[in-house]
């Protein structure tokens, strides 16, 4: 309350009511645009959840973290006559939170597939091939502890199964799924098979029931999948006994068990070479497919046995029509499966991968798995730990091939090896991805460049919404332009233009680093960078992720200068995102001023008036000159003097 009694102040007030015009213009002309919230500035400090003992001031993990295992031993068989995956399963959940659990959520992807699903009934499952006719989805024949039923209730992509007693904290629960379900006959999304010449590929994934995470956010977290969200699992480690034809042969997530088995003598001879050759070693030739002399001796199916550690999911592909060639990367087998059909371009694959996993490796931190392998089926473009599916269709572009090969295997970084929730923050796994990606894009192609980040200035006025929207709220062109190229642009312009190449490679490494095999949040990695970085980025993650706010700066005038005295520029913050001011003056005697303004620059106005170190007459003013900035109105970033 301010005190009216006394004499100064009254004269002061009357001054202020005189001078209200002339303040209003001030006010109009330099403050700070408002926020969403009068009172919010894109400079406020971000209104992140508290810190505590579980998740740390600083973006790490708190001393109290905790999260789930649960561990699965799955027998499964593959019967292609009648399309049928048919698995049992022995699930062993470990309850490392602090409290009791009377009941499981597990996640039934395939019934997204029924015709009343919700995936179904509001278009997103289109996302994933769209309902099948007649589809059952997973026909759930027995959950049980023993020789115990155990009730269970399936609603829509989730069943609960009710326990007889709580899991207390701390200790471990088994029991045992048997279920089925048939792969559809026509394309589809994330799985599904491709007729060749010489026979069928199949791909399988989001093939099993799967605990939900149980974890410190959210508790349960039971967001159906719907088609477009993908994933978010716990880790666990797999033993996976694959039943096929024995004419077949198996690549999966995972380390081959029983290579005697499965391989013959000469095939196990050429992958212990291609272990320790950084070449491409032909295990199974395209001139031995279908030759009985390639495949174990015997009838009847073969089961091929698999062992995947510390992993968030696994996945299979089997077919009698696979080429298999081999090489190493450091201690990793780096492999691919593709049918004839896919020559020639796929006998480049594993050198594809073996270069993209390096330059990960070199770049960011090491790939975690023993096993890498990508399959060219039906999936044009899919990831699971240590296996990916690429499209088997592309024959020739070797641009496609490895476009799609970096990004797909860069998915063992993220969300694999950093276990984001991808149903509410695709952005934390494609958008980190596609940021990657560009950089090892420019690894393969001799002298490919780094995207100028200038050129999604066009893109900025799509989406309409911000980034952290979820991924299932989204249609396929917001998707596309904000989940992956506007996060991988605007780590692209954090590295390349805001922090630079130190401050942000230490930040991102450590966040890496720190929640490796871990789920962080995006809280988790917003005060990671700030804490490692040593930069105040909330006006960054406001305007870029939080909001969809735009870039415009502007050059509003020009005093001009002399040879006795140097001009002053005005410039503008036109809308509400900011940057660092970066604009290159020329004179008319063709000197050149280059400055860099920091961000703070727009602290207390969009408005900014700059003298020049130089006296002289400008002949030119350009803002942003290397185009490192997406800027909606590139024509008002030049001024040039009248003749």
């Amino acid at each position: 309350m301010i005190p009216t009694n006394r004499p100064a102040v009254r004269a002061a007030l009357i001054l202020f009511a005189a001078a209200a015009p002339a303040l209003a213009q001030f006010r109009d002309d330099y403050a700070r645009a408002p926020g969403v919230r009068p009172d919010v500035t894109i400079f406020s400090p971000l209104d992140l959840p508290t810190p505590n003992r579980v998740r740390s001031a600083s973006g790490a993990p708190g001393p109290d973290y905790w999260q789930q295992q649960v561990d699965y031993r799955i027998d499964v068989a593959l019967e292609p006559v009648t399309r049928t995956v048919r698995g049992k399963e022995h699930v062993t959940y470990h309850n490392r939170s602090p409290e009791a659990l009377d009941f499981l959520w597990v996640h039934l992807e395939q019934n997204v597939l029924r015709s009343d699903s919700i995936g179904a009934e509001i278009g997103g499952g289109d996302a994933v091939g769209g309902p099948s006719d007649h589809n059952d989805g997973v026909v759930v024949a027995r959950v049980a502890q023993g020789a115990t039923e155990l009730e269970h209730h399936v609603y829509d992509t989730l069943m609960r199964v009710d326990l007889p007693a709580p899991i207390a904290p701390g200790a471990s629960y088994e029991f045992e799924v048997d279920w089925s379900f048939q792969v559809p006959e026509r394309v589809f999304r994330r799985y599904g098979t491709l007729q060749v010449e010489k026979g069928t590929i199949w791909e399988i994934a989001q093939w099993f029931p799967a605990v939900a995470v149980f974890d410190d956010v959210h508790g349960w977290n039971t967001l159906p999948y719907i088609g477009t969200g993908e994933f978010y699992n716990n880790y666990g480690d797999y033993d996976l006994a694959i039943t096929v034809p024995r004419d077949h042969l198996v690549v999966a997530s995972g380390v081959l068990q029983n290579p005697e088995e499965v391989y013959t003598a000469t095939q196990r001879e050429r992958l212990a070479q291609a272990k320790s050759s950084r070449e491409t070693v032909m295990i199974r030739s395209a001139e031995e497919v279908g030759d009985p002399a390639t495949r174990p001796a015997g009838d009847g199916p073969l089961t091929w046995r698999f062992r995947a550690e510390n992993v968030r999911t696994v996945a299979f592909a089997s077919s009698e029509a696979f080429i298999l060639d081999a090489c190493a990367a450091g201690d990793t087998l780096v492999q691919s499966a593709y049918s004839e059909d896919s020559l020639p371009i796929w006998g480049e694959s594993t050198q594809m991968l073996r270069t993209a996993i390096e330059g990960y490796g070199r770049r960011w931190h090491q790939y975690p798995y023993p096993v890498a392998t990508n399959v060219g089926g039906v999936e044009g473009g899919m990831e699971y730990p240590m296996i990916i599916f690429c499209s088997g269709r592309n024959r020739r572009s070797a641009s496609g091939l490895y476009g799609v090969t970096t990004h797909e295997i860069g998915h063992n970084w993220f969300p694999m090896l950093v276990n984001t929730d991808e149903r509410r923050h695709a952005w934390m796994d494609e958008g980190f991805n596609t940021f990657i990606n560009k950089y090892s894009t420019a690894d393969w192609f001799e002298g490919a460049k780094l995207p100028k980040t200038a050129t999604f200035a066009a893109m900025m006025r799509m989406p309409g919404v911000p980034i952290v929207t979820n991924a299932d709220r989204l249609n396929g062109l917001q998707l596309g332009v904000l989940e992956y190229e506007k996060t991988g642009m605007g780590l692209l312009i954090l590295r390349e233009y805001v922090l630079g190449h130190e401050r942000f490679d230490r930040a991102f490494r450590a966040y890496i680093e720190r929640w490796a095999f871990k789920s962080p949040q995006p809280a988790d990695f917003f005060r990671t960078m700030e804490n490692v970085a040593g930069m105040d980025l909330a006006w960054f993650w406001r305007g870029w992720f939080l909001e969809d706010a735009m870039i415009d700066q502007a050059v509003d005038r020009v005093r001009q200068g002399n040879e006795d005295r140097a001009a002053k520029i005005t410039f503008l913050n036109k809308e509400r995102q900011v940057m660092p001011l970066e604009f290159e003056v020329t004179f008319d005697d063709g000197a050149t001023e280059h400055r860099r303004l920091p961000v703070e620059l727009w602290f207390r106005s969009d408005r900014a008036t700059v003298a020049l170190h130089r006296a002289g007459r400008v002949k030119e003013v350009r803002i942003d000159p290397e185009q490192m900035v997406p800027d909606i109105d590139r024509g008002n970033n030049v001024w040039t003097a009248d003749e």
